[in-house]
C-alpha cells in the first residue's frame, strides 16, 4: 500500500510556527514523531503531501499506477484507528465528527475530478498542500471510535505523557532494557524505566509511580537530578546536574536540558542548558534558551490563557490555565529573559528586551528590529555544524520563503 502522509491546511495553519519549517508528521509528541507512529501501524510511508516552499526537502514519493492513501498526519494512530484506514476503500473518505482522517484515491483511470464541487449540504471540502479534493456525502465513512488529534500547539504538550506510555509499548516491545551506565542511580515506582544502549545514568533520582522513562541511545543524566515520570529523553539527550525534571516531558534528539522543566516538548536540537523555569511549552529544533531565561505558564489572575494564532491573526483562547511559551525553530533568548505567559516566537527570531518581551514575536525578529536573512543564514550553518550537520541549500530556501511569508507580521508588530 503507497500512502502519504498528508497536512491539512486548516490545521497546518494552527499549528503554526512549528509548521513553518516542517509538515505536520514531523511534530513529535510522546517518544516519536507522528510519522513514527503512522509507520509503526501502517508500514513505511510513501512521503508527505505538504505546501509547495517544503516539497523539495519532504517530498511525495508515489506511484501514479496504484491507489493512493492519503492520511490526515495530525491524528494519533492507534491500531483500531490504523485498521480503518487500511480497510478504506477507493473513493472513500473515512472522517470523524466533519474532520478528515483519510481518503482513498481511486487508480487513475477512474479517477474523480478534484476540481468539481460537490452540490451544497452534499459533501465537503478538502485543501491538502495548496490542492483542493472534493468529496460528496455518499463516499464519507464516519469513524465510530474515539480519535486523539493534534490541532494546536499546546494540544502536543497536552497528549505527551499519555503518548510517552503508549509509545513505549511498541517502541520497547518485547525487548529487555539494557543495562544503564554510571552509578547510584536510584528508581522507585511500578512504571518501567527502558533503557537504550549506552544511556547513562549518575548518581539521580528516578520516580516512575506516575508513569514510564525512556531512555534513548547515547542519553545522560548528570549527578543531582530528580527525575519524574513519564519522561522521554531521546537519543543523545543530556540533562545537566542538579535539574528538577517533573512529568510530561519529552526532550527530543540531542537536546541539553537543566533548570526546572514540566509537561514540555523539545523536538529536537534545542537547548535550556542552564537554571530557570519551562512548563506546559513547545520548542522546535535550533532553539536555544539563554541562561536564566524564565517562562511563565499561568498567569498571576490565574484566568485562561489566550496565545496569538496565525489562522486567524489574532489572540485567541486556549481554555487552558496553564500554558507556556510555544517556539518556532531557529529562535534563540537572551540571557535572563522573562517570557509572559502564552508567548508564541516564530522562526528565527533574537528576543531580547528590559522586562517581559510582548507576548508574540515575529519570525525573524531582532529585538525591535528584523534579523536579516542573510545573519539568520550564517548563524544556522554554524549551529548545523556543531551538531555535524550540514545546513543545505533547500535549507536556505525554506528559511527564504518564510521570512518572505512574515514581512507583513514584523511591519505589524514594530520588528521592521
Amino acid at each position: 500500500m503507497q500512502y502519504l502522509l498528508c497536512d491539512d491546511e486548516g490545521t497546518r495553519q494552527a499549528l503554526l510556527p512549528l509548521t513553518f519549517t516542517r509538515p505536520v508528521a514531523l511534530l513529535r509528541c510522546g517518544i516519536t514523531t507522528l510519522r513514527e507512529k503512522w509507520n509503526h501501524y501502517l508500514g513505511p510511508d510513501s512521503g508527505f503531501g505538504t505546501v509547495p516552499y517544503l516539497e523539495e526537502k519532504f517530498p511525495a514519493h508515489t506511484d501514479s499506477r496504484f491507489a493512493l492513501l492519503r492520511v490526515n498526519a495530525s491524528f494519533l494512530p492507534d491500531k483500531e484507528l490504523a485498521s480503518a484506514v487500511e480497510k478504506l476503500q477507493e473513493g472513500k473518505c473515512l472522517v470523524k465528527d466533519g474532520t478528515w482522517i483519510a481518503f482513498k484515491e481511486p487508480v487513475p483511470e477512474g479517477k474523480p475530478n478534484v476540481d468539481a464541487v460537490p452540490e451544497e449540504g452534499t459533501g465537503f471540502e478538502l485543501e491538502i498542500g495548496g490542492k483542493k479534493f472534493c468529496h460528496s456525502g455518499s463516499s464519507c465513512v464516519e469513524y465510530p471510535g474515539e480519535c486523539r488529534q493534534i490541532r494546536h500547539p499546546w494540544d502536543i504538550f497536552l497528549q505527551n505523557g499519555a503518548q510517552i506510555s503508549l509509545d513505549l509499548e511498541w517502541v520497547a516491545g518485547s525487548r529487555v532494557s539494557a543495562a544503564v551506565e554510571g552509578f547510584g542511580m536510584q528508581v522507585h515506582g511500578s512504571f518501567p524505566l527502558f533503557a537504550e544502549e549506552g544511556s547513562v545514568v549518575e548518581h539521580a533520582l528516578i520516580d516512575t509511580r506516575e508513569g514510564p522513562v525512556y531512555l534513548g541511545k547515547g542519553s545522560h543524566i548528570m549527578p543531582g537530578c530528580f527525575i519524574k515520570g513519564p519522561l522521554a529523553l531521546c537519543e543523545g539527550s543530556l540533562i545537566k546536574m542538579g535539574s528538577k525534571i517533573y512529568g510530561g516531558n519529552t526532550f527530543g534528539p540531542y537536546c541539553k536540558v537543566a533548570g526546572e522543566i514540566e509537561c514540555s516538548v523539545l523536538t529536537g536540537y534545542s537547548n535550556k542548558a542552564h537554571d530557570g523555569f519551562l512548563g506546559d511549552a513547545v520548542l522546535g529544533e535550533w532553539c536555544n534558551l539563554g541562561a536564566g531565561t524564565n517562562c511563565s505558564n499561568l498567569k498571576n489572575d490565574y484566568s485562561e490563557v489566550k496565545v496569538w494564532s496565525y489562522a486567524q491573526e489574532r489572540f485567541i483562547k486556549t481554555g487552558l490555565q496553564f500554558c507556556g511559551l510555544v517556539m518556532g525553530d531557529h529562535s534563540k533568548s537572551a540571557i535572563g529573559t522573562q517570557f509572559n505567559t502564552g508567548t508564541v516566537v516564530g522562526v528565527a527570531a533574537n528576543v531580547f528586551a528590559a522586562g517581559f518581551p510582548k507576548n508574540y514575536i515575529p519570525s525573524f525578529s531582532w529585538g525591535k528590529d528584523t534579523y536579516r536573512l542573510e545573519r539568520a543564514m550564517e548563524t544556522a550553518k554554524i549551529v548545523y555544524a556543531r551538531r555535524g550537520k550540514v545546513f543545505a541549500e533547500e535549507d536556505a530556501r525554506i528559511l527564504k520563503s518564510i521570512y518572505e511569508q512574515t514581512e507583513t507580521n514584523r511591519i505589524r508588530f514594530g520588528a521592521n
